[in-house]
């Protein structure tokens, strides 16, 4: 990868079991697993199997850096699982605070670990929902995290702000020095979009991107009045770095040019070419490695 070395982060839902026949590694054992392949950092999922707020208080919390630090990593992200749109349709139902409440959870537990970004979502599409409310919303959240010298990072994966311009302006809306972006390319290569022009405009607010590459396999509906097959929107296949189709050279690229200095974190995280053994999780790993030193 020309340009300004990346440091690699693994992301620890590669070894989840979130997908049937995927490892599933507890999260000491994903640890030693990252360090042996040398990877320096990591991405922790904040749910179980793995870095759950229920099963790590603050002493928990404390064994996790020793074992970080014995094993010579660092946490570079929790990566945090919420949605602001949740349960919308019963308004008398305190879900903006039962989420803000998670996320400042999330942020003393980044805190405790020395993790300096908490990564977030936005809000699914539902029809109760007012989108124009995240402003405030987020505002509070980062508030909250800056109380813990954390920096939220909102990912470009959920439906609500999901293309860059109309996240820019969440963001730009938000005004906060603790609010800023993990800005992947997976989203503006799927809609369609100049993934270079998009890393241009998000990097000045970026603070963490993440990586996975992917292929399309077209899929079709056989219509018997027609003796023919109807298109149906392509799936996508995860693959190695570099064997799909987002062109990482420039999106990466942009991002250093607009002033991206993070780290580039791997996440293995839908069904993989080649199964879901932790051999060929091992392999995909290391060719990330390998993809990223060339």
């Amino acid at each position: 990868m020309a340009g300004k070395p990346f440091e690699p982060v693994l992301h620890s839902v590669s070894y989840a079991g979130v997908w049937p026949g995927q490892a599933r590694l507890t999260l000491d054992a994903f640890l030693e697993k990252a360090a042996q392949l040398k990877f320096p950092a990591v991405m922790l999922m904040a749910k179980r199997p793995h870095f759950s707020v229920l099963d790590y208080d603050r002493d928990a919390c404390l064994r996790l850096s020793e074992k970080l630090e014995m094993l010579g990593l660092r946490c570079a992200v929790v990566a945090g699982y919420n949605n602001f749109s949740a349960d919308a349709e019963h308004p008398d139902i305190p879900q903006r605070e039962i989420q803000l409440a998670h996320i400042e959870a999330l942020c003393r537990r980044a805190r405790d670990i020395g993790a300096p970004v908490v990564r977030i979502f936005t809000a699914y599409e539902h029809a109760s929902f007012a989108t124009h409310t995240l402003v405030d919303t987020l505002r509070e959240a980062a508030q909250r995290a800056a109380d813990f010298g954390v920096t939220l990072g909102v990912q470009n994966h959920h439906d609500c702000a999901g293309h860059y311009l109309a996240f820019y302006d969440l963001l730009s809306a938000v005004g906060h020095p603790n609010c800023k972006a993990c800005f992947d390319a997976w989203s503006p290569a799927l809609q369609g979009d100049d993934v270079a022009a998009a890393a241009r405009k998000m990097a000045p607010l970026t603070v963490h991107t993440t990586a996975a590459d992917y292929q399309y396999r077209p899929r079709f509906r056989y219509v018997p009045a027609q003796v023919n097959y109807e298109a149906l929107t392509p799936a996508v296949q995860a693959v190695q770095m570099g064997a799909g189709f987002i062109d990482y050279e420039r999106f990466l690229g942009a991002l250093q040019e607009g002033g991206y200095e993070g780290p580039l974190a791997y996440e293995m995280c839908s069904p993989l070419l080649g199964g879901g053994s932790e051999e060929n999780l091992d392999r995909t790993a290391q060719a990330f490695l390998a993809w990223l030193a060339r």
